[in-house]
């Protein structure tokens, strides 16, 4: 399958509506617009719709257009996030459960209200956590999901993630391993705000040993995974050079046999 590929950014350049001007210049009818987001949120997912959508409106000839809601529970992702925390645990040695070691999933949180009003964000984000869980063999109690990035003065989604990692420091816990499920690649908010100010909130509560596992990046396992994720996606849609031909002569054909049976037109 020949498939072209344009990078947009929802909040910076290159924008999502001038690649798409751009795909429809160079002539592409059929769009998949996938949102890297693993799991669906109104705040995230959603506003590529909208952003999307808003480009249709002045558009008269629009393309095909096809949207990717989420892939959080994929199975080439959860073995993606899972062979991740085991290749760095061949590296750096695997925490000792035994003596209350944990691996900390953190996503980026959400307000409360979200979900009470029917966001499927918080689910989403446990069924990830859960899945990669029991990918790696892990007991419910070996692992844990906190959120991070909260700001303002409305609940959000909990645990969070640095008042838990503060516990955890305070409870003297041996060894932290935390990674981000909800990123495909590292950024801010996990560089800084979990590799930094995370570690630092640990350590000096008391904690022991801090691992940050990073994100899967430009790695052959996620694009393993946008490949399959992308393929299923494009499935159905006819992309064989002579489509179009093949499609108005099958047309002219049931237009004959309509005729020979008796219809006007």
């Amino acid at each position: 399958m020949n498939v072209h590929v344009e990078l947009a950014m929802r909040y910076g350049n290159p924008s999502v509506p001038s690649r798409l001007n751009l795909l429809r210049e160079q002539g592409y009818e059929r769009i998949l617009i996938f949102p890297l987001y693993p799991q669906y949120a109104a705040a995230t997912t959603a506003s590529v719709y909208d952003a999307v959508l808003a480009w249709t409106k002045p558009v008269r000839n629009l393309p095909e257009l096809r949207f990717i809601k989420h892939y959080h529970d994929h199975p080439a992702y959860v073995h993606a996030l899972s062979e991740s925390v085991r290749q760095y645990w061949a590296v750096h040695g695997k925490p000792d459960f035994s003596h209350n070691d944990l691996l900390l999933m953190s996503f980026h949180g959400v307000p409360q209200a979200t979900l009470m009003k029917g966001d499927p964000y918080h689910c989403e984000c446990q069924k990830t956590a859960r899945l990669v869980g029991e990918a790696l063999g892990l007991e419910k109690e070996q692992y844990k999901v906190t959120f991070q990035s909260r700001f303002g003065k409305a609940k959000w989604l909990e645990p969070y993630t640095d008042k838990t990692l503060q516990v955890l420091g305070q409870q003297k816990t041996r060894r932290v391993d935390v990674m981000c499920p909800g990123f495909m690649a590292d950024c801010l908010e996990t560089l800084e705000e979990i590799n930094q100010e995370a570690r630092e909130i640990f350590t000096h509560a008391g904690g022991g040993q801090f691992n940050y596992i990073p994100c899967l990046n430009a790695s052959e396992p996620a694009r393993q995974v946008l490949h399959e994720v992308a393929t299923q996606h494009l499935q159905g849609w006819p992309v064989e050079f002579d489509y179009c031909t093949r499609m108005e002569s099958a047309l002219n054909r049931s237009r004959a046999l309509a005729k020979e049976m008796g219809a006007d037109s």
